[in-house]
């Protein structure tokens, strides 16, 4: 049996917040929710954008969620297109690229549980849950419903808060604020339910508790532990892209360690799990210095390219493979140890081959960059590269996370010409031989005097 407790269905309503000033809000949002007001429909701020405003922090975007159905939208914005199949919704376009998100309220689509008293548990067979004979997993996501549906269903108590930009007031039907105030990731009801359900929020759980620098409510860490099982039941791209964005967010180092301690790894990073696994301590130790590298140089210059993110967890993977090789044995070639990592991600986390080309060519650039090899012309040419850029970048992260070859990363990107180390495996370009040529003109003559 599912037990499913059911709160006040009353919302808390808090005044106007003191760091939710009018000024911090976007004004396509704000158009967006007039235009939809004017239409007759609800429409209000939702999700990170007012978690984030109520933190203090800058909202990366704003999220508007309304009464509106999603054919209903794209009637209401002729700027406007529908996405997306298990969730569909609308995005509203500006100028500059801007994009507003606008979702309908849905409600679960697993079977409705009735209204109890506040506080009260209900039993709910498992075998009704979301009609599919026990699997709580879900397929199809629009069953429209009301506001109060549409922050129950939610995944966390944190991203479950609508703002009212009309009155200026929080609305808090899942008691997210409490949460805010106490530092907490909460799911929103059953915590086991909730992962079953989405075990991509296994993920998104790591990522807001290494962002905002939140503890994981007990219940709900159990909840991911157990729920590990059924990653590979979700869509190997929705996988990856959660992936990435942990990267970009930088907390790579944060949610690796979490990643790995709920053995998530071997799902998402096979690679990255192996290497865990296989090497010692000093080495994980080399690896976590990477990824605080490329954290760092998120938080100062953004984020790059995916190949460049995924470049820099491999590259300590492949340093530690070529230098494992015995006193007799001879040692690895590079380009196979970058191959067999990257066809590992392709097939098992299909990751797609527009980025493994990438990410092979910028690994393949580092021993070129370090003085570990010439390259086959001039290094006025090899600027030239078309991934310069992309593996100067991961040589920086590199220089910063190991201190070492801080004088070529000097000379490179003041664009010297840096010598190759003592010992440098300088090598020199092999000449084609040339046939000797043929004298056409003796060996007609000698034709002639035969005959």
């Amino acid at each position: 049996m599912i037990k499913t407790a059911i709160p006040n269905s009353s919302p808390s309503l808090a005044p106007t917040h003191p760091d939710v000033d009018p000024a911090r809000l976007d004004p396509e949002a704000l158009k967006v929710i007039q235009r939809l007001h004017q239409r007759g429909h609800q429409a209000y701020l939702v999700g990170g954008c007012v978690r984030d405003l109520l933190l203090g922090r800058k909202p990366k975007d704003f999220d508007v969620a309304t009464s509106a159905h999603p054919n209903e939208v794209r009637r209401i914005f002729s700027n406007s297109r529908l996405i997306g199949r298990r969730f569909r919704l609308a995005h509203v376009y500006f100028k500059g690229g801007k994009i507003i998100e606008v979702s309908t309220f849905r409600s679960t689509p697993m079977m409705e549980v009735p209204e109890v008293a506040a506080g009260g548990p209900e039993e709910v067979p498992s075998e009704t849950a979301n009609g599919n004979g026990g699997d709580l997993f879900i397929t199809q996501d629009n069953v429209f419903g009301t506001a109060e549906q549409d922050a129950r269903r939610r995944d966390f108590t944190i991203n479950g808060l609508f703002y009212d930009v009309q009155i200026g007031q929080v609305i808090d039907y899942v008691r997210g604020r409490q949460d805010l105030e106490a530092r907490l990731v909460r799911t929103i009801g059953d915590p086991e339910v909730r992962m079953r359900e989405d075990p991509v929020r296994i993920l998104r759980a790591v990522r807001f508790a290494c962002r905002l620098g939140f503890d994981i409510e007990s219940r709900t860490y159990a909840a991911m532990e157990g729920a590990v099982e059924d990653l590979p039941r979700c869509a190997p791209a929705r996988l990856l892209e959660e992936t990435f964005r942990l990267l970009r967010s930088g907390v790579s180092a944060c949610s690796i360690r979490l990643l790995s301690a709920l053995d998530a790894l071997k799902v998402l990073l096979p690679p990255v799990y192996e290497y865990m696994r296989r090497w010692g301590h000093e080495h994980e130790k080399t690896f976590y210095a990477f990824a605080s590298a490329l954290d760092r140089r998120v938080e100062n210059l953004g984020p790059p390219e995916d190949a460049v993110l995924l470049a820099t967890l491999l590259l300590p993977i492949t340093r530690s493979t070529l230098a494992s090789h015995g006193p007799g044995d001879s040692p690895p070639k590079l380009a196979q140890a970058v191959e067999d990592l990257l066809q590992d991600l392709t097939k098992n986390a299909r990751l797609p081959r527009r980025i493994a080309q990438r990410c092979r060519m910028v690994l393949m650039a580092q021993p070129i960059l370090s003085g570990q090899r010439a390259p086959r012309r001039s290094p006025g040419n090899f600027r030239r590269f078309p991934l310069f850029e992309e593996a100067l970048t991961l040589f920086a992260i590199s220089v910063e996370a190991t201190g070492e070859h801080q004088d070529l990363l000097a000379a490179w990107m003041g664009g010297g010409t840096p010598p190759l180390p003592a010992g440098g495996a300088q090598t020199t370009r092999r000449r084609r031989r040339r046939r000797p040529r043929r004298d056409h003109s003796s060996a007609r003559v000698k034709a002639t005097a035969a005959e």
